[in-house]
Formats: structure tokens, sequence, C-alpha cells
């Protein structure tokens, strides 16, 4: 076909199929938009059109990633039976009397509770929505740049006055695609603090009872003592950033200053759109929930990366010494201990396709190293000791900590001794700061940016106007 013999009503009947539900060829939306070069059109149809689209795309997006995350959760019941609700009663009532023998933080001010998976979907989106959203304006913003190298230069005008829709679409398809990622999520995890950062809302504990059956699979233990497990767990996370105020806002920045790094492989797109078979989307959904359209991590990114995974593991190896500690009396709280771990360090298909779908990975690949610190610092200085590191923030162990905890332990048993820590370079200078000392001067008490000539010493006044010799000037000796 020529662009003479297209037809203009070939785009307009192109956006009725887009507005009916119907798949789009990429190759004919060029097509359709090439075709209308020196054609005639109704710029008021068009326009009309364009409206209409704009009204679908322009909803929030969210709203639909939470009902197909629903539409998966909800397939095997939304009620918690009530004898599955009694016995996560009493699990967490032992499990708050065990926690308290093993930490000095504080009981929570609001109850635990049993969760369906719709109520973790529903609880935790925000959550969610706040980490995922940068990834998906990314997207949204490379579907706008690959729609204008389509399009030929006349068309460009149109094009520009079309971003608003385009990424709304983008939009739209990012958060369909992460509302099924995270239905499937629910079907896997136990609690809040199961994916190793706080997506409840700080002090909250819950469990999902529709899952802790597959926590055990294998293990050949009874569901009431893995129920109290994961019950000593979940309070112990819960507590903690309940605790620790400012903890919750610390990961969550850091994770999504990690995110609003991510871009889109622009070439990758394009090409996926080349080669686009409209009758099966299945591989434009593969290449997002794969990750296939986000480019390899910067280096500022892998540091953003290094830093966060660093600090979940902090957390989770407080937790994981915390929680062995407390179901010391548990038969089988070993094993358990060990599959929570594991768990932990493979994750499941959904926590893979969560990764690849916003670039992130929230696997603390230092879990054993950061219980080992915190189980050595448990031993040399006491729960007490131990717990006060999550006071403020600047006295949490750092990465250099979980390396060698021996200086962390030393400066907790100074402490304990009384005995001022020994100060470093920051300390020093604040000091010299507080004393009214300038930050230019030099060992010795010489300022370092004072010109030689006008140092202060022997010779520095002139002769005929020494200090002290208040005779007139015709006195004074030549």
């Amino acid at each position: 076909m020529t662009d003479d013999d297209r037809d203009p009503s070939d785009f307009e009947e192109m956006l009725r199929r887009m507005m009916s539900g119907g798949q789009i060829d990429p190759e004919q939306l060029r097509d359709a938009l090439s075709g209308m070069q020196g054609q005639s059109f109704d710029p008021a149809q068009l326009q009309g059109f364009m409206a209409q689209m704009q009204g679908m795309f322009s909803a929030d997006p969210w709203q639909s990633a939470e009902r197909q995350a629903l539409h998966i959760a909800n397939q095997d019941g939304q009620s918690i039976a009530a004898g599955a609700q009694a016995s996560l009663a009493d699990a967490f009532g032992l499990a708050n009397l065990w926690l308290s023998e093993a930490t000095t933080i504080s009981e929570l001010s609001t109850p635990p509770q049993a969760m369906t998976r719709g109520e973790w979907v529903a609880a935790t989106l925000p959550v969610w929505k706040e980490i995922a959203s940068p990834v998906s304006t990314s997207i949204a913003d490379a579907l706008m740049d690959a729609l204008r190298t389509q399009v030929p230069d006349e068309m460009q005008g149109m094009v520009q006055g079309a971003g608003q829709l385009m990424r709304g679409l983008g939009g739209s398809l990012f958060a369909g695609q992460f509302g099924q990622v995270l239905g499937r999520l629910s079907l896997e995890v136990v609690s809040g603090g199961d994916v190793g950062i706080p997506v409840l809302p700080a002090g909250t504990a819950a469990l999902i009872p529709q899952n802790i059956s597959a926590f055990g699979e294998g293990l050949e233990i009874p569901d009431d003592q893995i129920a109290l497990y994961l019950a000593v767990r979940e309070l112990a996370y819960a507590r903690l950033y309940r605790h620790a105020k400012w903890l919750h806002l610390h990961v969550l920045s850091q994770i999504t200053d990690f995110a609003r790094g991510v871009t889109v492989d622009i070439d990758a797109l394009e090409d996926l759109a080349s080669r686009l078979d409209p009758t099966d989307p299945e591989e434009l959904r593969a290449a997002i929930e794969g990750g296939a359209l986000l480019p390899a991590q910067t280096d500022a990114q892998r540091e953003a990366l290094t830093r966060l995974e660093n600090l979940i593991a902090t957390i989770d190896g407080w937790v994981d010494v915390v929680t062995s500690q407390a179901i010391a009396r548990l038969p089988d709280g070993a094993r358990l201990g060990e599959a929570a771990r594991r768990r932990r360090a493979v994750g499941g298909p959904a926590e893979d396709a969560l990764g690849a779908l916003v670039g992130l990975k929230l696997r603390p690949r230092r879990l054993r190293e950061a219980s080992a610190m915190w189980q050595t610092v448990t031993d040399a200085v006491g729960v007490a000791a131990r717990d006060s590191l999550w006071d403020y923030p600047d006295l949490m162990p750092s990465s250099s900590d979980i390396d060698d905890p021996s200086a962390l332990v030393e400066r907790l048993q100074a402490s304990e001794r009384g005995e001022a820590p020994a100060a470093d370079e920051f300390d020093e200078a604040l000091a010299r700061l507080l004393d009214g000392d300038d930050f230019g001067q030099a060992p010795g008490g010489a300022s370092e940016d004072r010109p030689e000539d006008d140092a202060p010493g022997e010779d520095s006044a002139p002769e005929d106007d020494a200090p002290g010799d208040d005779r007139p000037e015709g006195d004074r000796p030549v």
C-alpha cells in the first residue's frame, strides 16, 4: 500500500480499537500516523478521540493495580476461620512473653492481628506505590520518547500534545503489571516483615494464616510451633520499628533514592516494539516483569544498593538473634530459624518478579555476618546495651562493624565503665569549634592562611611605632 492509498480513517479505527480493549500493532500505529501526511482529516474529530483516551488514562492507575492484586489475593476467600484467629491470638500472647525476656524494647501499643491476603495487599499498597512510582514514571517517559522517534516531523506537534495520554498509558501498563506481581506476592508472604522492609505502618504486627502452612512444607513441624515462631519474629520486627521511630523513614528513603535513579532502556523498548506480536502480549509482559527494559545499574545505584543491603542485613540480623533467644524453649526452634534464613536468602518467584520489575532485590546478602555481629555484642555487653544501639541513628552499627565488631564492643564496654569514648576526627573538629578556635588554624596556633610577612613576632611592629612609647615624636630616640 502506498501513502496515497492510506485512509485517515485507519487512524480513527485504531483509536476505536484501543478504547474498546483491542490490541494495537505498533506497526499499525506508525502506518496510520505516517498515512496522515498530506491527507485531509477532521481535526475536531481526532481531538475528540484524544480527549476520550486521555479520560481513560487520567485516572489513578494504582486503583487498577489494587483491583488486580486483590483479585488474585482473594481467590481462596476473604475471611479467616474463627479457629485460626484464636490460635494466632494464643501464639501472639505467648510470643510477647518470650520476646520480653530477650529484648528490652517494649511491647506494642496496639494488638497484633491476623490478616487475609487481601487485607495485606490493601494495607501495604501505599508503600509499594512509593517504591514503584519512580519506575512507572520512567517507563511512561520512555514510551513518549519512543513514540517521538516513530512519527514524521509533521506529526511531532500532535505527539507533543498527546504527552499526557502516553504517560497515562505507560503508567497504566506498569501499574497493571505491578498489581499482578503484588497479588502473587500476597500468596507467599507470611507476615508484615517477611519481605525485609517496613510495608506496614510502624508498630503494626500481622500474620497471614492462609500462608503459614506453606512456610512449613517439608519441615514436618506442627503448625502451632510454626505460628509461634513466626509470631515471635513478626513482633520483634514491629517492636523495633516502633521503638526506633526514625528507622521506617530511613529504610524507605534509601529505597526511593535508589528507585529514582532507575531509567528505561529506550533501545530495548524500541526493539521490543518492532517485533511485538499484537495477538500475543506475553512477550511485553515478560519484558516488563523480567526487567528487560531496565538498563544495567550505574555506579551510584550500586553504591546505594550496597548501603541498603547493609541496612536491611543489620535489621534482619538483630531480629534473627532476638528471635533465636526468645524461642529457646521451642523444640524445633533452631530448624525453623534456619528455614527462615534460607527463605530470606532465596526468596520466592513473586519476590523475584518484584525485584526485576523495580530493579531492586531486597535480600540481605550479609544476614549471617550481621547475625554473628549482634550475637557477639550480646555475649559481650548483654541485652540492654545491645538494644540501646537503636536509640539514635548515629549509634546503629555500620557496615565496618559487621565486618569486625571488636571496635563496637570496645566502645560499648568503655561506656559501661563510664569512660568517655575515644575522640575521632569529627569530635576533635567539633571541640575546636566550640572552643572558639579557627578552623584554618594550623597545629601550634599559627594561622595557615595568614601571610608570612604579617605573622606576629619580634619584628612585626615598626621601630618608630613600638608599643608603650608615649613620648612626643621629637623626644623619641633616632
